[in-house]
């Protein structure tokens, strides 16, 4: 974890080291970060959430200033839990899209999540990245190989990707009913040990970056789960409507 000049809390990509040209990072929940008039305690950076929009747009406003980030030049994905992945050219809110990719120098992509993964590819060489927001629905519809797909479209190789896997829910507390469960491979769900079958999402998405021609040693897991650990992460499972976002960020640096 690192900390920004004005104290916020941010995970960044292992896999970043030695790649110059790329900038990326997952907010925490920095529950101590308080603005008046705010009711999700903690940096909450979700339109969709209960938060009055004007509180959400300052909180984005001092995270994208502390990361020295042009908040004109953010490409949100308005998510839907669709697999629909656009190419972006210009910053603003892009509607009815789960995934974004682009080759613009600057322009930042960012992927709102609260239990769902967020996953962040880039080709450091052939200069293109992705910002991808997983949660079940998205997973199934291979939102994750469409991604890939489309930066192969924009000259990305696969064997020069590197993949981050943010925070999100883990095995133990991905309880799903059967016809969820059914949706995805066998071995990616345990139906033994609890009472309701249980998705394992991190290891799914694993799977599909590495059937996609992404290497093992490009890959990056984050092993924390969102319901465990309340005091890092904003969980829509615990917390219900008063769960707040946390964002992951990729920049190809100017």
């Amino acid at each position: 974890m690192e900390k920004l000049q004005n104290d916020f809390s941010v995970i960044t990509p292992h896999l970043l080291k030695g790649d110059k040209g790329i900038r990326a990072w997952f907010t925490l929940k920095n529950q101590e970060y308080q603005r008046p008039g705010q009711s999700i305690a903690g940096l909450n950076l979700g339109f969709n959430t209960s938060e009055k929009k004007e509180q959400v747009a300052q909180n984005r406003l001092a995270l994208l200033n502390s990361l020295n980030v042009n908040v004109d030049w953010t490409a949100y994905a308005d998510q839907v839990h669709s697999n629909r992945i656009q190419f972006v050219t210009e910053g603003g809110t892009y509607p009815s899209t789960d995934g974004l990719v682009t080759r613009v120098p600057g322009l930042t992509l960012a992927i709102q999540v609260a239990d769902c993964a967020a996953v962040l590819l880039w080709d450091s060489e052939n200069i293109v990245i992705a910002a991808l927001h997983a949660g079940w629905r998205g997973a199934v519809g291979n939102i994750v190989p469409g991604g890939i797909n489309k930066m192969k479209e924009y000259g990305a190789d696969p064997s020069k990707i590197k993949a981050f896997v943010s925070p999100c829910i883990s095995i133990k507390n991905f309880e799903v009913g059967r016809e969820v469960a059914e949706q995805f491979p066998e071995h990616f769900v345990n139906y033994t040990d609890f009472e309701k079958p249980h998705v394992n999402l991190k290891n799914f998405i694993s799977h599909q970056l590495l059937k996609e021609g992404i290497p093992d040693n490009q890959i990056e897991i984050r092993e924390e789960c969102t319901i465990e650990e309340s005091e890092n992460f904003y969980s829509f499972r615990r917390e219900g409507t008063r769960s707040g976002r946390m964002l992951a960020l990729i920049q190809i640096a100017e």
